[in-house]
């Protein structure tokens, strides 16, 4: 079954808490505390795979997490990292968040791209030993890994997009200009997953895609209308078939109509975009008809060419203007990542929250500043600034005045650390 959605929840490893640990050795004295740090949890990495075309494998098995990073030891051993969660989805895949409907990747690349990131290793008391805290018995918890619900879209990457009723000739096209076989038979609907071929003339080449047959109403999702004309999407240009001979009872103006309204109301994008318009089954039309419809669709901007695809009649013609197009035309669209919001400074108040305090260490942990950490930079004055509002108006600074907090006392956020100033 062609599967091209999917929503799977993905989480990455958490990281693994740092140690207490004190070094003991016949001998020597005082030895001082050795605790190693937590391993860092696993991520959750996408990867292009040119061997699958569907999206089916994600249709059953929707959970997907990565493995937990080891708790540190003694003697300052650091704790294994936990391995990454390797996704292979088909090219031209893009990940969204479920809810918000944010891109967060592009799979079009070779490039392996890390969708959630495992959490950091926590601390090991070896790190919080100073001059005047020389037995720190306490450590820190590793830091959880990046959760995230996520719809996967699969937009096939191609140059030319095939466009046109079902049974107008598409398939048969397809498989004659390239290696692509796809199933061809005098029935609609024969051609029922998106198929690609790559198409060679002289010393050029490009990629073509046979979309399945576009219906009335498929903008609004009659059918399978949404799923195929979102394979249109990355396309630079498309060859409108249309079955120029009217030989199922159709007009052929209508057809060329209708097919542009509904790619219209599914995108305002894809009649703008550059198209051919290609005349199949010529032989079974009188030379008015050709004339006829010539003269609508050149009044309408577009190139024209009468052909008979399966005999390859026509053809070549067809191939060298979309080659002649194509060289004018910018590459295939990548979509950009679009960066997550951070949340306004008024939506973090009543957000929970703890502080402790251990051996003179004022330690907050608030899983909802992790995505603003992770987005902040402690160098630049205004994130800082916005990072301090943010403790501000959270509570936290109050909390840290009602646990006693004092002017230079050390301050430890997950792995960020500060004096705090009154």
């Amino acid at each position: 079954m062609f599967v091209d959605i999917a929503k799977i929840s993905v989480a990455a490893g958490d990281g693994g808490d740092g140690a207490v640990s004190f070094h003991r050795e016949k001998y020597v004295a005082a030895g001082g505390p050795d605790g190693g740090d937590g391993g860092k949890g696993g991520d959750i990495v996408f990867v292009a795979d040119d061997h699958s075309s569907t999206l089916s494998d994600y249709r059953y098995q929707r959970k997907f997490r990565a493995e937990n990073g080891e708790n540190g030891r003694a003697k300052r051993s650091f704790g294994k990292s936990g391995k990454n969660m390797v996704l292979k989805v088909p090219r031209g895949t893009l990940v969204k968040e479920a809810e918000s409907g944010r891109i967060v990747a592009d799979i079009s690349s070779n490039e392996p791209q890390i969708i959630a990131k495992g959490g950091r290793g926590g601390w090991g008391n070896s790190h919080f030993a100073t001059a005047t805290r020389q037995i720190p018995r306490f450590s820190k918890p590793g830091l959880p890994g990046e959760k995230l619900e996520l719809q996967l879209e699969l937009k096939l990457l191609a140059d030319v997009g095939l466009l046109g009723f079902p049974n107008v000739g598409k398939s048969t096209l397809l498989s004659v200009v390239s290696e692509a076989k796809p199933e061809i038979a005098n029935y609609h609907f024969t051609t029922i997953n998106p198929i690609l071929g790559v198409v060679r003339l002289f010393d050029q080449s490009f990629v073509l895609a046979d979309i399945p047959g576009i219906i009335e109403g498929a903008g609004q999702g009659v059918g399978l209308g949404h799923q195929f004309l979102r394979h249109v999407d990355r396309c630079r240009m498309l060859i409108h078939v249309v079955d120029i001979s009217g030989s199922e009872g159709r007009d052929p103006k209508t057809d060329f109509e209708t097919i542009m309204k509904e790619a219209g109301e599914y995108s305002a994008e894809l009649p703008g975009k550059p198209m051919i318009v290609a005349g199949n089954k010529a032989d079974l039309a009188s030379e008015e008809q050709i004339a006829d419809f010539k003269t609508f669709v050149t009044g309408k901007g577009y190139a024209f060419f009468p052909i008979m695809a399966a005999i390859g009649e026509g053809v070549d013609a067809l191939l060298r203007k979309t080659i002649e197009m194509l060289s004018k035309l910018p590459p295939v669209v990548r979509y950009e990542p679009e960066p997550a919001p951070v949340p306004e400074i008024d939506q973090t108040r009543g957000r929970p929250f703890t502080v402790t305090v251990k051996d003179g260490v004022y330690l907050v942990e608030a899983e909802w500043l992790l995505p603003i950490m992770r987005v902040a930079d402690f160098n630049d004055y205004e994130s800082l600034q916005y990072f301090q509002r943010t403790l501000i108006s959270s509570g936290i600074i109050d909390a840290l005045k009602e646990k006693g907090v004092q002017q230079g006392d050390t301050v430890s956020i997950y792995d960020f650390e500060f004096d705090f100033v009154l």
